[in-house]
């Protein structure tokens, strides 16, 4: 342990967790909490039928309360800290009242910063390439812990933050000084580190571009210039009060738009890969997201040979242009973590244009749709028509905004079972099915998580 006083710290604090939620990572965190005898309220908007998944799993911490299906300003009060969730709304009128009354506000990565500050945080964030990078970089630093001279410099190593099935808390019982934590870090949670008023000893930083604008373009007087302000100054907290001695590696694409940065800027280079390894993941993306992992090695000076065993036998992710199964000569790939049109834009640049013989010219079946981010859908039109050989449609929101602006033709299913199949049907030997939704999942799934794994279920299924 980190402390042998982690649990004297949390006993009988008086804990408001706002937002329970499905992801599975807040599970961790509050189950955590109870463990340590603290006393937790855990409150959320949905009603307790919606987050059904989620109390199974904590039923077993009898001493915690709930209030579901709404927030309540007594809640706000009288505790010793408020926990809140990832995307709480920004002008969240029952956190300034906690801020008025002089609660405290957590994150669960930021708090876990505050309290194991003996051990080394990377974070990672951007707008696409977070979860492989981070994944990545975990790898990477895991391979070299494995030497005994890796093991002195980095200890053990352990992942959080944005990934699935991780909780940061819980890592309190764990981390001993001179460990290392990787975390993927989206701007919401930098907003825990903006409370705390710390950043990562190193950070990176992938690449920006708009997303989340239902968010932080919330209100009609607020233009898209700042909403875009306000995400990338939430992302900046990945640096902002990083110190002299860390490190901010920026993607290629983010050279020059780091301002002010107290600690050393290190700008990846694609260069910088040795053109002899040999990558299994498609993509100049994907590369970028390489150069990103190659240079944080690079500044804990891991060997290149290390570094290189461990980058070619990294496979791509679940859920991040995953191919999951061939039927009948059609190659189906799963890319539900895809929730923005630029993400999707390149899912089709690069299956559309990966050099492979089965996969020639204008042969993708694309499976898109979903709830609305206010994004601008101009590029992806345009690959659509460029690469897809028909698109068939998921119901939302957003979904309603992309048919007014495609045109063309398109068809859509009652379900997702009669999407993938009618998907199916449309293709031919020799083409791709690809399922890269464009939008979020809010509607007919709990999350991005949710809905990739009831298309994996589908998958499974076909002959």
């Amino acid at each position: 342990m980190i402390s042998k006083n982690i649990k004297n710290y949390f006993k009988d604090k008086k804990v408001t967790v706002m937002g329970l939620g499905l992801l599975g990572k807040r599970i961790g965190d509050i189950a955590f909490l109870a463990e340590q005898d603290a006393k937790v309220l855990v409150t959320d908007l949905k009603p307790s039928i919606a987050l059904r998944p989620s109390l199974q799993k904590l039923r077993k911490y009898k001493g915690i309360k709930y209030v579901l299906g709404k927030h309540r300003m007594e809640d706000f009060e009288n505790k010793d800290f408020i926990l809140k969730g990832q995307g709480v709304t920004l002008d969240s009128p029952y956190i300034e009242h906690a801020r008025k009354k002089g609660i405290p506000i957590e994150m669960d990565e930021s708090l876990f910063a505050k309290l194991a500050p003996d051990v080394k945080i990377i974070g990672v964030t951007g707008t696409r390439g977070k979860s492989t990078t981070t994944l990545l970089i975990y790898e990477i630093l895991s391979s070299f812990a494995k030497a005994s001279a890796g093991r002195r410099k980095v200890g053990n190593v352990y992942l959080g933050g944005n990934i699935k099935g991780t909780a940061a808390l819980p890592l309190l019982k764990k981390v001993k000084k001179g460990d290392t934590v990787v975390f993927e870090l989206s701007s919401w949670q930098l907003q825990g580190f903006a409370e705390a008023k710390i950043s990562p000893h190193i950070a990176v930083f992938t690449n920006f571009m708009p997303d989340h604008m239902n968010y932080y373009q919330n209100d009609p007087s607020i233009s898209l210039r700042a909403g875009l302000k306000r995400y990338f100054g939430d992302k900046a907290f990945i640096y902002k009060f990083q110190k002299k001695g860390d490190f901010i590696v920026l993607g290629p694409s983010m050279k020059g738009l780091v301002k002010g940065a107290k600690s050393k800027i290190v700008n990846a280079n694609l260069n910088n890969i040795p053109k002899s390894w040999n990558l299994n993941l498609k993509g100049s993306h994907n590369l970028e997201n390489t150069a990103c992992a190659v240079e944080v090695a690079r500044i804990i000076k891991i060997k290149d040979s290390i570094i290189k065993k461990a980058v070619e036998n990294f496979k791509p992710i679940p859920g991040r242009m995953e191919l999951v199964k061939s039927v009948r000569g059609i190659d189906i790939y799963n890319d539900t973590n895809s929730c923005t049109p630029e993400a999707t834009e390149v899912a089709l640049q690069t299956l559309g244009s990966f050099p492979h013989v089965r996969h020639v010219g204008k042969n993708i079946i694309l499976i898109l749709g979903g709830s609305d981010k206010n994004l601008e859908l101009k590029n992806l039109i345009k690959d659509i028509k460029k690469y897809t050989k028909a698109v068939v449609l998921i119901p939302g929101e957003g979904t309603k905004r992309l048919v007014k602006k495609l045109g063309g033709k398109h068809e859509t299913g009652k379900n997702l079972e009669d999407i993938v199949k009618k998907s199916l049907g449309l293709a031919s030997r020799g083409d791709i099915v690809l399922f890269s939704p464009a939008f979020t999942s809010f509607g007919m799934f709990n999350n991005e998580y949710d809905r990739g794994d009831k298309f994996m279920e589908i998958v499974k299924t076909l002959k």
